[in-house]
């Protein structure tokens, strides 16, 4: 039974061990990132306003509440890499929660409320992360994005977006990727500009440059994972 006791240890938990236990999840996501050439890789621990920043890492104000990884261009842009990067939450959430379950076992670190919060944490966090979900928000869960994926479901296909000179009008054109006008612009740096706007807010999409009649890659904007 839950006691006045034991609330310092839900404090221990909910304050140190989780916080913890959500840096090394998305640690898992920066390290499939990379590998996969992922540039630009962010990493948001928290919600509410920015505390710090040190280099790729963002620490929020609730730092004990959500955490995200985005990141840009990735040089092997396939399903089976998105696959890893999604996975690798969980895969380093159970490598760590197995790593002091043997660490206790062999006697080298001491059992104790500690070891058990961040196995028994580990373990939640994998089940909800693994949960094929829609969450409030919008985003999907990562056991949802993996599923979508390995059935190769239409919605996790690249929204493209291009910009195009249109010489007849001697203005540069915005097109969505059912190549609709959604915004002209009087020189190319604007038409950029938008065009990495509603890429970056419609995830996963491609900013496409067809100047000079060729399609040449701008930059890809992957599904953030959580």
């Amino acid at each position: 039974m839950f006691g006045i006791s034991d609330l310092p240890k839900f404090f221990l938990a909910f304050f140190l061990v989780l916080p913890v236990i959500s840096l090394l999840h998305e640690a898992g996501h920066v390290f499939f990132a990379w590998l996969m050439g992922g540039k630009n890789i962010k990493v948001t621990v928290g919600t509410g306003r920015v505390l710090f920043r040190v280099g790729m890492l963002e620490v929020r104000k609730y730092y004990f509440w959500y955490g995200l990884c985005s990141f840009d261009n990735l040089k092997r842009n396939q399903r089976f890499a998105y696959i890893l990067i999604f996975s690798g939450g969980v895969l380093f959430n159970a490598i760590s929660s197995v790593a002091v379950m043997y660490l206790v076992e062999e006697e080298v670190v001491e059992a104790g409320i500690l070891t058990y919060q961040f196995t028994y944490f580990s373990m939640y966090y994998i089940f909800f992360a693994l949960l094929p979900m829609t969450y409030p928000d919008g985003n999907y869960s990562d056991g949802k994005v993996i599923l979508d994926l390995i059935r190769d479901k239409h919605q996790l296909r690249d929204n493209i977006y291009r910009i195009a000179w249109d010489e007849e009008k001697e203005q540069w054109q915005v097109l969505d990727h059912s190549k609709a006008t959604v915004d002209i612009f009087s020189s190319e740096e604007e038409a950029l500009g938008k065009a990495h706007e509603l890429a970056q807010s419609n995830r996963p999409s491609r900013i496409i440059n067809t100047k000079s009649g060729e399609e040449v890659e701008v930059q890809n904007y992957p599904r953030i994972p959580l």
